[in-house]
């Protein structure tokens, strides 16, 4: 049997916790009501995030892989590819590319997936329904519902990756 101390990234959606150990395979714990703790099956992971039913893995050779609730399209990252990380929303997923381009896929009511023009982008965070991308200068932009003040970030400047 592993150990957790095999786990080098760790993510917790609303329902469900998920890993990935140092060999590159993912676990999982929770409801899996939405079958989004099936990652038993994936390999050579790089990067996982968990959303609200939803779990999305990024692939050391640059794919991204999901499971769990289809309905949002949230999941709909099968064609993605040169990803060097992603993050899996409430019911949206961003991922952003080795050039600096994001992708998202999933619900858009909020505008969260408005994100085609953003360029330089180094690191993506998805919320519940709004999204940040930071770019390559320390400065952030934001996408969608800012209803509690969520993307008001823009004087934001200096932000570092750990």
């Amino acid at each position: 049997m592993r150990s957790l101390s095999e786990m080098v990234v760790l993510s917790c959606g609303d329902w469900h916790s998920v890993g990935v150990r140092s060999d590159g395979s993912a676990r999982a714990a929770g409801n899996n009501r939405r079958g989004q703790c099936a990652v038993e099956w994936w390999r050579d992971l790089a990067a996982i995030s968990a959303g609200y039913l939803h779990t999305v893995g990024l692939r050391a050779d640059g794919r991204a892989v999901a499971t769990g609730d289809r309905e949002t399209g949230a999941c709909a990252v099968d064609e993605w590819e040169d990803v060097v990380a992603l993050s899996a929303g409430s019911y949206h997923t961003v991922g952003v590319t080795a050039s600096g381009r994001v992708l998202a896929a999933g619900d858009n009511s909020y505008g969260q997936c408005k994100v085609d023009n953003w360029r330089d982008i180094v690191a993506v965070a998805a919320g519940s329904t709004h999204t940040l991308g930071l770019r390559a200068n320390g400065t952030v932009v934001t996408a969608g519902n800012n209803a509690d003040r969520q993307c008001e970030v823009d004087a934001w400047s200096g932000v570092q990756l750990p």
